[in-house]
């Protein structure tokens, strides 16, 4: 079954985005999803528009995966798309991919704090590693409703 993702990335990563979403084309690789995203930037300066947009292309998918780059760490906007994940009603099951082996996100960065938070799996760029990730973070993807409802506010498991 294909699994509807959402690819959250920082945009100077854009030409990886694009290369990760047409891997679903690439018979060498055992994966298969619908990407939606926001490959192609939308033409307004209006954050509340863009939001928005996000928020509905978001709303169908059960996976975020997050593109790490050299500099996603510290993006603002791959943090909210990915709390925005997390806060749906039905929260989406988070995946990082590395697109770099040197790439590190600290715990105390942006998106690192709200990874490590999730307990989202974080894996190095290996294709035929894709498509396993996506359905284990699929499964996964309740635990944050039932660690909320275990009594701890911040979404911990309350001990």
């Amino acid at each position: 079954m294909a699994r509807r993702i959402f690819i959250a990335y920082q945009h100077e990563d854009q030409m990886k985005a694009k290369g990760f979403n047409l891997l679903r084309w690439n018979k060498s690789v055992d994966v298969e999803f619908v990407g939606r995203h926001l490959l192609d930037p939308l033409d307004s300066n209006n954050e509340s528009y863009i939001r928005s947009e996000i928020k509905k292309l978001i709303s169908g998918t059960s996976v975020t995966v997050v593109l790490l780059g050299a500099n996603t760490h510290d993006s603002d906007w791959v943090r909210w798309e990915i709390e925005s994940s997390l806060n749906k009603d039905n929260p989406n099951g988070i995946l990082a991919i590395r697109l770099d082996d040197s790439v590190q996100i600290a715990k105390d960065s942006e998106v690192g704090g709200v990874l490590h938070d999730c307990g989202a799996e974080i894996i190095d760029w290996i294709p035929s590693e894709f498509g396993d990730a996506i359905e284990r973070a699929a499964k996964a993807a309740g635990r944050v409703v039932a660690m909320k409802s275990a009594g701890a506010a911040d979404g911990t498991c309350g001990r």
